[in-house]
């Protein structure tokens, strides 16, 4: 069976340093930080005092009143940026074979903010058992593709996947999947994430996996500096339009990137920290590579996990060494975390569309915050540190990993037509 390919149509962007794909990527090439005090709750009592929050983004822009209220916030961050990836790839909605329509998504807790809302109000009422009737709906993960689906008639396969950190880019791989083996035309995938809240920042600073550089929050998140202490974290979307070649071909589709390759693995080793050798990491690009029909020395950049922590930059550095031998100082690698904070499950989207970002304007967006060497990291790799650089990008991977040891590794392709 010839296996169908894969083209990237539709791009959609809601993070910490833009609210839509123009100025997500004006702030990834420009180094922008999107880390500051917390204004969502009051963070007196919490070691971590800062993160990376969506900057004036309104619910009522996109939403009326009423439907703004079922909506947990990673489901509002879904469906605004899938309908920005909708648009932006011209589909028509009114002639398309919706059957053959679906949205994969990525979501690594989903209502974490409506979970902990409503347990709170229960716990300081009579205990009656009085609960909003939308908690369930709201909270669940799967919830985000389904008002993306019934708010556009999306009638193919439609399912959130879960895998940590790891979420969005495993819904990318399903979708990849989905249309080469001919299932669908077109998937909407992506990922979402809101846990910038009371139980997101408590339970991350009880694990001591935060930042707590509350003196300096927009230099918090600085991957691959000798004096990082954990991640920052961020809450956001992105959303891209993945459609069979030649389907996007026959309506005259522009075309952004080929999704070439994903590639799949577990670290089998502990349920938070990377295995210290990266032996899973290297696993997963391999597959990857495999999965595209790459070698590795096609690779220009890599898009890297790079999240700020002690022992997860090592290991992937290691496991990057390991897998492209020399030409690993040959490629450009980076971490966009520095600048966005750690969307967790929507990690995967934000990166990948950093990715295509990078190939279409031959631009490498830099790792900010870089101020001292790391003597466990080779200093012949070439990080990007601090300032953006241009490169013609042909072939360009993102990399992402969750607790539990889920990896998950895609590869796109600049197409020469």
């Amino acid at each position: 069976m010839e296996l169908k390919r894969v083209v990237v149509t539709g791009l959609g962007a809601l993070t910490p340093i833009g609210n839509n794909l123009q100025e997500y990527w004006e702030g990834l090439k420009s180094g922008k930080s999107g880390s500051a005090p917390i204004t969502y709750f009051d963070t007196e009592k919490f070691k971590t005092k800062f993160a990376c929050e969506l900057k004036n983004f309104n619910p009522l822009d996109h939403f009326d009143r009423k439907e703004a209220r079922k909506l947990d916030r990673f489901a509002q961050y879904a469906m605004v940026s899938a309908d920005e990836a909708i648009k932006d790839s011209g589909i028509d909605l009114e002639t398309v074979d919706k059957y053959r329509v679906g949205v994969i998504w990525g979501a690594g807790i989903g209502g974490l903010e409506t979970f902990q809302n409503e347990v709170i109000n229960f716990a300081e009422g009579d205990g009656s058992p009085r609960f909003n009737p939308f908690f369930i709906p709201k909270m669940i993960a799967d919830i985000a593709p389904g008002n993306i689906s019934i708010k556009h008639g999306f009638m193919g396969a439609n399912y959130t996947t879960v895998s940590a950190c790891a979420s969005s880019a495993n819904a990318m791989i399903d979708a990849l999947n989905n249309i080469r083996l001919g299932y669908s035309d077109v998937i909407v995938s992506g990922g979402s994430e809101a846990a910038v809240t009371l139980a997101g920042m408590g339970g991350f600073n009880a694990m001591h996996a935060l930042s707590t550089r509350n003196e300096s929050p927009e230099t918090a998140s600085r991957p691959f500096d000798s004096t990082r202490d954990g991640f920052v974290l961020g809450e956001g979307a992105g959303a891209l339009i993945l459609e069979e070649y030649e389907h996007a071909k026959a309506r005259g589709a522009k075309i952004y990137a080929e999704l070439l390759g994903g590639g799949l693995s577990s670290d089998a080793y502990h349920m938070t920290a990377p295995h210290p050798e990266g032996d899973g990491v290297v696993a997963v690009m391999q597959n990857c590579l495999k999965n595209a029909g790459l070698k590795p020395e096609d690779v220009d950049v890599i898009n890297t996990h790079g999240t700020s922590t002690p022992l997860g930059d090592v290991a992937e550095l290691k496991a990057i060494t390991k897998v492209f031998g020399d030409h690993a100082k040959n490629m450009n690698i980076n971490s966009t975390k520095s600048m966005t904070g750690h969307l967790l499950g929507a990690a995967g989207a934000i990166e990948a569309i950093a990715s295509i970002l990078s190939m279409q304007h031959g631009l490498i967006p830099p790792t900010i915050n870089h101020e001292n060497i790391d003597e466990n990291i080779d200093p012949d790799l070439n990080l990007t540190l601090n300032k953006a650089q241009e490169r013609e990008v042909k072939i360009a991977m993102s990399n992402t990993f969750g607790f539990g040891g889920h990896n998950a590794c895609v590869v796109f392709k600049k197409l020469d037509e």
